[in-house]
């Protein structure tokens, strides 16, 4: 004969069965030992093959909270007279466990949480997805999000329950990058425990080396030590990293540094012929990509004044690398990610043909506003950014490049400017 738990296991089988997983979404398997084929055996079924993200036919009331409320009890009662450390006592603890997360939000129904709250700059949005695969930033812990309310910052991402909200200390980090949008350029810059009063350097809880009471694990973006709740041993590269050493293998950091990093990961911020200007002398890389960049800024002008290039908007191709149309010195993170893996230089070079393509063969209007020689006056048209040609600094007249380094005289068209001047200068007196 079966009793009311029994009855109450059956009716929110469907809604109730949920598997048990690790820290980071991995599924115990010590949990649901055995075959499929002798679940019959068990106290009750955990409904592994059943579909854990429907809800059951119509709404709770009354009636279905008193029966979760029987539920709970005859599982705190089945508990004790079960084996100890068997997997019929594991399932029931585990359903006890979701009754209770079931009957807190029947009591605390879903719909009288509002859809945005703000709360240390942060702009939080009710999230609608029933996945399980995330984890909360503040506690840690899994977010079920078939059975509890959970909020997400459209800023910076941050993720929690909708019980951990009002606990939250740490402020939104997008405000952090949009007031101060610099990297710390120093690898890994320690302090010390001591410094920090061994205590962890954003919540405050005490943390020792030693792992007593709590482990002490250091950031390598901001060099200081956090607790377990704070960092939890993601891995970022490090910008500072990169610039010193052009190193590139991912470090730990903590929760916080993780997500200023992603945020600040395709902003400029990065000059690097003054941070670090010999890393142009060991890296050929760079060499090629600040020369397709300055090809690119002497293009610029043409397309700026020709309609074609407007109306087939080229400038497009580069919508995510602004930059590259606004100064030749500036990088980010990514790009140097990038630059480092090969797929920049492949892109970049793809758009420079395109460009000089279209300035060169297909326009018309941009072929007239070439340049000949004046020099050797001899040979095709040419354009700044021909590989074989030199630019006068003072006028910007294009010559062949032998032909300007081997001239032992100045700029033909600066020293026809220069006479003009001067033709200019007497009848400025007379007036």
């Amino acid at each position: 004969m079966k009793t009311p738990l029994f009855n109450c296991f059956n009716e929110y089988n469907g809604l109730l069965s949920l598997t048990i997983t690790g820290n980071y979404g991995e599924t115990r398997p010590e949990l649901f030992s055995g075959s499929r084929t002798h679940s019959t055996d068990r106290t009750m079924d955990l409904g592994l093959a059943e579909d854990h993200f429907s809800r059951p036919v119509g709404s709770f009331v009354a009636s279905d909270i008193e029966q979760l409320k029987l539920a709970i009890e005859e599982c705190k009662k089945l508990i004790p007279e079960l084996p100890e450390h068997s997997e019929r006592q594991k399932d029931t603890v585990v359903k006890l466990i979701h009754l209770r997360l079931k009957l807190q939000e029947l009591k605390d129904p879903e719909e009288d949480e509002p859809n945005l709250r703000v709360l240390l700059e942060h702009r939080f949005s009710k999230e609608k997805s029933k996945s399980v695969k995330q984890n909360c930033d503040k506690c840690n812990t899994f977010i079920w999000g078939l059975i509890q309310t959970w909020y997400t910052c459209t800023g910076c991402y941050y993720r929690c329950h909708s019980k951990c909200m009002n606990l939250i200390t740490k402020p939104c980090v997008k405000s952090k990058v949009s007031h101060q949008s610099a990297y710390e350029l120093s690898i890994c810059p320690e302090i010390g425990l001591d410094r920090q009063d061994y205590r962890c350097a954003e919540c405050r809880t005490p943390i020792s080396l030693r792992g007593i009471p709590s482990e002490a694990r250091q950031c390598d973006y901001t060099g200081q030590y956090y607790c377990s709740t704070c960092h939890w041993n993601d891995t970022a590269i490090v910008p500072a990293r990169v610039i010193h050493n052009w190193e590139f293998e991912p470090r730990k950091v903590c929760r916080s540094s993780l997500r200023y990093l992603a945020l600040m990961i395709a902003r400029p911020v990065l000059r690097l012929k003054e941070i670090n200007p010999l890393l142009f002398n060991f890296v050929e890389e760079l060499v090629e990509i600040r020369k397709l960049r300055q090809d690119i800024l002497l293009m610029k002008p043409y397309f700026v004044t020709c309609k074609e290039a407007m109306e087939a908007r080229l400038f497009l191709q580069l919508q995510d690398r602004q930059h590259f149309v606004e100064n030749d010195d500036m990088y980010s993170l990514q790009d140097l990610i990038d630059i480092y893996s090969g797929r920049l230089s492949c892109s970049l070079t793809e758009i420079h043909t395109t460009f000089a393509k279209h300035i060169k063969l297909d326009c018309e209007r941009c072929q007239a506003k070439g340049f000949v020689c004046e020099l050797c006056k001899e040979g095709d048209i040419l354009f700044p950014f021909d590989s074989h040609t030199s630019v006068c600094h003072d006028c910007s007249a294009v010559f062949h490049r032998d032909c300007y380094y081997d001239n032992s005289t100045t700029c033909p068209r600066c020293a026809r400017m220069t006479e003009r001047k001067q033709d200019e200068m007497p009848h400025v007196k007379e007036a």
